[in-house]
């Protein structure tokens, strides 16, 4: 067995399609399809792979260990709902939408299931993330200092994507892009924060 009948074997008892594999990796569809046929011998984006199909790099590879011990996410209750950033803006639960009205993706980490996936909207978290990107949000994870999040301010009707910054008594929320007016937005009980990003999927 070679590296095109591990990740096509993994991808499929996954329960994953070759686009929702592709975005969780962040390259394009037609990508795996060429890893999967056999076409791409040694893929680039091997780690970001191996995330994703919840196994390592040397199995994908070399085939070292046992392709029925690698751990995948095989039930619904580890499929994360993608949603708008208005849906966030009053997320409880994931019973909060109904399955057939939103696309499901496999979480490859451990996190609670309150968690979501929202698509990056616009440019204030430049350069290191994109419009288009995938963030994997967790409502129940503990947030820090530094940490990226998923807010809502009072008087929005959806949240905002950005990084948390502590500072003493103060609290802010940080765009990353240096040329992005009001580059800091001081929070006093006038923000919610919904979750915290947990993973992301780049886009291309």
């Amino acid at each position: 067995m070679d590296i095109s009948s591990r990740v096509k074997k993994l991808r499929i008892k996954s329960g994953m399609t070759q686009l929702q594999l592709a975005e969780m990796v962040g390259v394009a569809q037609n990508s795996i399809q060429k890893i999967e046929s056999g076409d791409t011998k040694n893929p680039r984006n091997i780690e970001a792979l191996a995330r994703a199909l919840q196994t390592t790099p040397e199995f994908l590879r070399f085939g070292v260990g046992d392709m029925d011990n690698a751990t995948v996410v095989t039930n619904a209750g580890h499929y994360l709902p993608l949603i708008s950033m208005v849906q966030a803006g009053v997320w409880t639960d994931i019973h909060e939408v109904a399955p057939l009205d939103v696309e499901l993706y496999p979480c490859p980490i451990k996190c609670s299931k309150r968690s979501f996936i929202v698509r990056v909207e616009g440019e204030s978290m430049l350069p290191d993330f994109k419009s288009g990107d995938l963030i994997y949000v967790d409502p129940d994870a503990q947030v820090e200092n530094g940490s990226y999040v998923v807010a809502r301010l009072d008087d929005e009707n959806q949240a905002t994507f950005k990084q948390l910054i502590i500072d003493g008594n103060k609290k802010y929320l940080k765009a990353l892009n240096p040329d992005w007016p009001n580059k800091f937005v001081e929070i006093n009980g006038n923000c919610t924060i919904v979750g915290k990003v947990v993973f992301t999927g780049k886009a291309l």
